[in-house]
């Protein structure tokens, strides 16, 4: 017990001094605090150099419907987006069995082909890309590379702070160390970061145009195709994502908010 308690404290002490010497960062839109340890910069450089890897290493899709499709959304989009110096690109990768999309800093956004039988139309297609631009508008990546420095920071404090102790001690010290701050802090975060991607992403799908309400149809597609298809849901702690449910009940809540903005779009 003095030895956790030790841990803790330092770990304090750690998290305020980062506090104190690089600040906190606040989420357009939601408002909500963040702690960034890592230059913006330095992130979107080494986030265009992954991008070209991937670009490298994955089958980029020759259909000229589908790119033309996700160029002109995305576009449209991210015109609206609040991402200073954004080098925005939209790219489809041609993977017909993955129903993803991903979003690095700098405005690099990949799709993968198998997404558009979800998607339908470009109201769907704004759903996937406006949440993905949100994730950079909120400056997710930086924000996880910070929570994973401070978790090594907290796995380094801890192994000084149990040196002393038999080795099978400091193993088993660790290893609850890994799994508590997994399921204690980054999934319930990774949770928070999509549900606010989810948000801002229904703010800028309106801004540009695309009816919100429209967001609740593609979840709901999406969620009969895993079923149909036996894509069982995890248990939701162990998630690295809100569950279909909830996640189409949290849009669901926030439309009033949105259709405002739809509304100005369309005049």
């Amino acid at each position: 017990m003095k030895i956790i308690r030790r841990f803790l404290f330092i770990v304090l002490v750690a998290a305020v001094l980062a506090v104190v010497l690089y600040g906190c960062a606040t989420v357009p839109e939601t408002g909500r605090s963040q702690l960034i340890l890592v230059d913006a910069g330095q992130v979107a450089q080494m986030s265009l150099a992954e991008f070209e890897k991937i670009k490298q290493s994955t089958p980029i899709s020759r259909n000229a419907e589908d790119n033309a499709q996700v160029k002109r959304v995305g576009l449209r989009i991210a015109a609206v987006a609040p991402v200073p110096n954004a080098k925005w690109e939209f790219v489809v990768f041609d993977k017909p069995d993955v129903l993803n999309a991903f979003a690095l800093p700098g405005g690099k956004v990949g799709v993968y082909s198998g997404l558009f039988k979800i998607t339908k139309d470009d109201a769907g297609l704004a759903t996937v890309l406006a949440h993905e631009v949100g994730h950079v508008v909120a400056r997710h990546g930086a924000e996880r590379v910070s929570e994973g420095l401070l978790v090594q920071l907290g796995g380094a404090v801890l192994a000084e702070a149990t040196k002393t102790q038999p080795g099978a001690t400091q193993q088993i010290v660790q290893a609850a160390y890994g799994i508590g701050s997994g399921i204690g802090l980054v999934l319930p975060h990774s949770r928070l970061q999509e549900s606010e991607a989810d948000h801002l992403g229904l703010i800028y799908m309106a801004r540009a145009g695309y009816d919100p309400q429209e967001a609740v149809e593609f979840w709901k597609r999406f969620s009969a195709y895993n079923k149909q298809h036996g894509g069982g849901q995890p248990l939701e702690f162990l998630s690295t994502h809100p569950l279909d449910e909830r996640r189409i009940a949290q849009i669901q809540s926030l439309l009033p908010q949105v259709l405002p903005e739809y509304q100005k779009a369309k005049r």
